[in-house]
């Protein structure tokens, strides 16, 4: 499905959904806690789907429960853990690279033959560190007969997960956090070398589950060289997952696009999602925010055209690469979002396709290795982009249109129920009564 959209004005407040990231922990930790969990307020999403669906394969059942009375609306969830694994599993992520890789690390603590599929961007995942790191763990990794690419899926997993050294080069922190899950499982235990870690926050989210578990290791300051005895367990958990920052994003640079104020409900000022770190950098080209006590908080931007350019570091939130550099063509001056290499093996080469979807609606843009340099003007013309399948280059794409002086068409935005199905209708919330759109 194509959708064209026109600008508008933008203020109001809306409820984000829940964290993406957050929920899939949740999830695959409790199918590994041998006993009955609860997960209130979930993100319901394809990504959300898929990692139900792998921790069924393992053996849990889950099931989704809606309540809705005259005083109360609850979603939750209810994991009960396996008693024995079955002794040959496949599993098929779907899009979700966070189950993907998660579930690898614990695989290998099943002592089952447990087979990663997904589809065909998912295929296209490098997934060989993590792989080349549980081997050096003990775990026995193998291809079909017919595959000629090593590092991709499919592949089996066996364990069991013997524990002992390894190194291994993070690209991206999901890796460094399938090992964190799934050491404590080892039989020994495990000591991990990190020489380079990109998205250090979303490792210290993994970090604060085991927190939670009283999972016993020892990582320096940096997370560069981490011990974690072996036979450990978790244990059943009830827990609440809190608003996604990395979805709030894009309403939180609405507001700045556009000018308006948006109250976003839900967000946790304490959590450790990296991407609140958005906040802090809308601020400095020239927004206003403030927080309240109810877990809310509010945007206002400085007026269109008015936002101000800079260089920013977004090594530990590469997932904000395309909604910043939307903002960015906003602002007047020079913008750098720098030290992200990382951004071009998400489910796009989010560094070329945002460089050629803004060019295409009327900005200088530059694209180096790591980096994009947007030459902002304060306006966008609009123009026809595409979603590249990719939720978080269409999401920014429609926040976009917001300052166009011209229509955006996009084409193909059905990826977003990937992790936000809500957005188009929230988008339309926020946006003045008579906004324009044809689908």
């Amino acid at each position: 499905m194509d959708i064209t959209l026109y600008a508008t004005h933008v203020d109001g407040a809306i409820t984000i959904p829940s964290s993406k990231s957050q929920t899939i922990r949740a999830l695959l930790l409790a199918a590994f806690s041998k006993g009955h969990s609860v997960i209130h307020n979930p993100l319901d999403s394809q990504d959300t789907r898929s990692c139900i669906e792998a921790c069924r394969a393992f053996g849990a059942v889950i099931d989704w429960h809606e309540v809705e009375t005259s005083t109360l609306s609850e979603v939750y969830i209810t994991v009960d853990a396996p008693e024995a694994f079955p002794e040959s599993i496949t599993i098929d992520c779907g899009n979700s690279g966070t189950t993907l890789y998660l579930a690898c690390g614990l695989a290998a603590c099943t002592g089952a033959a447990v087979t990663f599929t997904g589809d065909a961007q998912l295929k296209n995942r490098p997934v060989g560190p993590l792989l080349d790191a549980l081997e050096d763990l003990g775990a026995q990794i193998t291809y079909p007969s017919n595959q000629s690419r090593q590092g991709y899926p499919p592949f089996t997993i066996q364990g069991p997960l013997s524990g002992g050294k390894t190194s291994i080069t993070c690209h991206t922190s999901q890796h460094l956090s399938a090992l964190l899950l799934a050491c404590p499982l080892a039989l020994q235990e495990s000591e991990i070398i990190v020489p380079l870690l990109n998205e250090r926050p979303y490792a210290e989210m993994t970090r604060s589950w085991l927190d939670r578990q009283h999972i016993s290791y020892w990582a320096n300051e940096t997370l560069q060289h981490i011990k974690i005895p072996g036979k450990q367990r978790y244990t059943p958990f009830e827990a609440t997952v809190q608003g996604d920052y990395s979805s709030a994003s894009f309403f939180i640079c609405a507001a700045a696009i556009a000018g308006g104020t948006i109250t976003i409900r839900g967000l946790d000022p304490n959590d450790p999602q990296g991407d609140k770190e958005i906040l802090s950098i809308v601020q400095t080209m020239g927004c206003s925010v403030v927080w309240e006590e109810d877990f809310s908080v509010s945007i206002t931007g400085p007026g269109r055209g008015n936002l101000i350019g800079g260089s920013f570091d977004l090594n530990a939130i590469p997932d904000a690469l395309p909604i910043l550099a939307v903002t960015a063509c906003f602002a007047q001056g020079t913008t750098q979002l720098g030290n992200v290499p990382q951004a071009r093996i998400k489910e796009t080469d989010r560094i070329a396709v945002m460089r050629e979807n803004l060019s295409a609606c009327g900005v200088e843009v530059e694209e180096l290795e790591d980096a994009l340099i947007i030459h902002g003007t304060g306006t966008l013309s609009g123009g026809y982009c595409k979603g590249y399948d990719d939720h978080r280059v269409i999401m920014a794409m429609a926040i976009a249109s917001l300052g166009c002086s011209n229509s955006i068409t996009i084409e193909g935005i059905d990826a977003v129920a990937v992790t936000f199905p809500t957005f188009f209708t929230l988008l339309q919330h926020i946006s003045t009564p008579n906004q324009e759109h044809k689908l």
